[in-house]
C-alpha cells in the first residue's frame, strides 16, 4: 500500500498511477445483498436459473452500481493519505460501464490520480481516473472519475 505523507506530497503524485488493488471476487451473496439494499431486485441478477437461460451473458451479472460501490473499499487497499482528517466523497464526473460482471468473477481496481484542486485551507479536491479491471476480459468493467475533498 502506497503511504503518503502529507498534502505536499500528495501534490507530487498529480498525473501519476498511484496503484492497483488486489482481486476481489463478485459472489453471488454479494449480488443479493446488494440488491436487498437497494431494492434492485432484478432477474438479471439474482435469479440465477432463469439468467443461465435467458440471458444473453449466461448467467446473472452483477449491478453496475454494485461494481461502482467498490471504489472506497478498494481505494484503501491501495493508497492513504497520512494526516487526513476527514475524507468526503464529491461525486463523479463521469462513470462508464463497458463489460458486465458475472457473479463469480473477480475485479481489481487502478487508481490514477488524475488533478488535485485545492479548496480552501487543508482542503483539496481529488480526481481520480478508476478503471474497474474484470479479470480475464480485455475490456474494464468500468471506468470513473471519482471526486474526493479531503481535509487535513
Amino acid at each position: 500500500m502506497l503511504i503518503i505523507k502529507g498534502s505536499e506530497e500528495l501534490q507530487s503524485w498529480e498525473g501519476k498511477e498511484l496503484g492497483v488493488s488486489d482481486w476481489v471476487e463478485i459472489t453471488q451473496e454479494r449480488i443479493n445483498q446488494f440488491a436487498d439494499a437497494t431494492g434492485d431486485h432484478q432477474w438479471i441478477h439474482i435469479d440465477v436459473e432463469r439468467a443461465k437461460r435467458e440471458s444473453p451473458m449466461g448467467g446473472p451479472i452483477a449491478h453496475g452500481y454494485l461494481t461502482l460501490s467498490l471504489l472506497p473499499m478498494l481505494k484503501d487497499g491501495v493508497f492513504t493519505v497520512e494526516g487526513v482528517k476527514a475524507g468526503i466523497n464529491y461525486g463523479l464526473n463521469s462513470t462508464r460501464f463497458l463489460a458486465p460482471v458475472p457473479a463469480g468473477a473477480r475485479v481489481r481496481a487502478r487508481f490514477v490520480l488524475k488533478s488535485i484542486t485545492p479548496r480552501g485551507e487543508g482542503r483539496f479536491l481529488l480526481n481520480n481516473e478508476v478503471t474497474i479491471e474484470l479479470e480475464g476480459s480485455e475490456k474494464p468493467a468500468c471506468i470513473a472519475e471519482s471526486l474526493s475533498l479531503i481535509l487535513f
